[in-house]
């Protein structure tokens, strides 16, 4: 992403559409785990014939708190990034004003103006661009690691639906849940597809 292209007005929107599909990972992860409560149980309902599938439940348990961690973690990196783009609007804003009162200047006073914008200021902004540089890498990597985790629940998801196959007479309804898991795992990485995009504009 070229930073020094982007209007700072663009980037609070883009973080914040960003933060929009974060919220949305972080309650189809919520519903995740009260779905993989409900498989433990009626995995123990089945009995023998469904104690795989209880175990992959459990997994998917286990991964959707993960992930819940994970996005929160995310979420907090935005919010990092917000600030430093909310000064960077303010700075802009700044830059006008003094780009306008440059314009306006004559003799000494235009030199000041041009020195105060050369040093101090210059630095501060040059600082904050480095800021959302290094937040937008760690952004970057750390979709990367939730992707990487998202397709070890969409591996546990059909591996569950082998296992319900053998849940006897609860074979269909372990059937359902598993289903159940792989769309909401599906819509996951849909989420951090988007989410990519997001960090690539």
């Amino acid at each position: 992403m070229a930073l020094a292209n982007q209007d700072p007005g663009c980037e609070l929107r883009r973080i914040v559409r960003i933060n929009e599909e974060i919220k949305s990972v972080i309650a189809r992860a919520f519903k995740i785990n009260l779905m993989a409560m409900n498989a433990i149980f009626l995995a123990k309902r089945a009995g023998q014939s469904a104690l795989g599938f209880g175990v992959l439940s459990n997994e998917l348990r286990r991964f959707a708190m993960d992930l819940q961690r994970q996005m929160t973690q995310l979420r907090e990196t935005t919010y990092g990034s917000v600030a430093t783009v909310t000064a960077l609007v303010k700075q802009a804003r700044l830059n006008n004003v003094l780009e306008r009162a440059r314009r306006e200047a004559t003799g000494i006073g235009r030199g000041v103006i041009d020195e105060f914008m050369r040093g101090r200021h210059g630095f501060a902004h040059a600082r904050q661009r480095e800021q959302i540089g290094a937040l937008n890498r760690r952004l970057s990597q750390m979709i990367a690691d939730t992707s990487q985790l998202v397709e070890l629940g969409s591996v546990l998801a059909r591996s569950a639906k082998i296992e319900a196959a053998y849940g006897g007479p609860f074979s269909a309804a372990l059937m359902q849940v598993s289903s159940d898991f792989e769309n909401t795992i599906g819509e996951i990485q849909r989420s951090l597809a988007s989410l990519s995009k997001q960090r690539e504009l």
